[in-house]
């Protein structure tokens, strides 16, 4: 005959639960029409309305486009100089031959050289700048780095004019504000002009800018409304539509 064991069931340990986090859900009908689209003017501020931040936070426009993003001669990518910069100071690395480095560092360059600054690339795999420049003949040299760079966003490209004849001018400009763009896989574009603490009529001057030089990017193949939706806000606020 078998014996029953008794078999002692331990308390569930509280430690095991799973504390649920309360989300507070802000009320901003009051404020705007998050239906509504609205003038830049108005737009512009209700953002700064809804932003109570004590940083100042970047102004951001949301692009939805017409495009399929499966047709590689649909990618829109392209760069544009706002007239009022973007209140964000950017590190830009020149990739230049000899000749051409003094010019470069001159003109404000934070990282400037050739094959040692690639090899040190190679070897540290860091990137601690926000925007790479090259020379037309030192694009056979990043190969080496294509990756790296590539899957950051940073490689040289002309379809942003990061590849230059003329880096020095390049430099300048990108210092200045000029910013380069290209469409996510979903479709949407995403560029920053500007702060909250910008005058409105500076961050207008700004999104007229890149609204005009996006516009001038649709792919050939592209058919029907190209700019399907635009919307603005701040890094720490919720969109409001802009008209178009």
């Amino acid at each position: 005959m078998k014996k029953e064991v008794a078999v002692e069931k331990k308390p569930k340990s509280s430690s095991k639960k799973i504390a649920q986090k309360t989300v507070r859900k802000v009320d901003n009908s009051s404020i705007y029409d998050k239906n509504k689209a609205y003038s830049i003017e108005e737009a512009l501020e209700i953002v700064k309305k809804l932003t109570k931040t004590k940083f100042d936070a970047s102004v951001e426009v949301h692009f939805r486009l017409g495009i399929n993003t499966k047709k590689g001669d649909q990618q829109v990518r392209g760069a544009v100089s706002l007239p009022n910069g973007t209140g964000k100071s950017v590190k830009v690395a020149a990739f230049v031959s000899p000749e051409n480095e003094a010019a470069a560092k001159a003109a404000g360059a934070d990282f400037v050289g050739g094959e040692e600054m690639i090899a040190e690339i190679k070897k540290t795999e860091k990137t601690d700048f926000q925007v790479a420049i090259a020379e037309p003949g030192m694009m056979k040299n990043l190969a080496i780095i294509a990756k790296i760079l590539g899957t950051r966003g940073l490689m040289p490209s002309p379809k942003n004019d990061t590849v230059t004849v003329n880096p020095a001018k390049t430099i300048q400009e990108l210092k200045k504000g000029k910013i380069s763009f290209k469409n996510d896989d979903t479709g949407n574009l995403h560029a920053v002009i500007g702060r909250i603490s910008f005058e409105t009529p500076k961050l207008i001057e700004n999104y007229q800018s890149l609204v005009d030089t996006v516009r001038k990017s649709k792919p050939a193949s592209s058919k029907g409304s190209f700019l399907k939706n635009v919307s603005i806000a701040s890094s720490m606020s919720a969109g409001v539509k802009v008209s178009l």
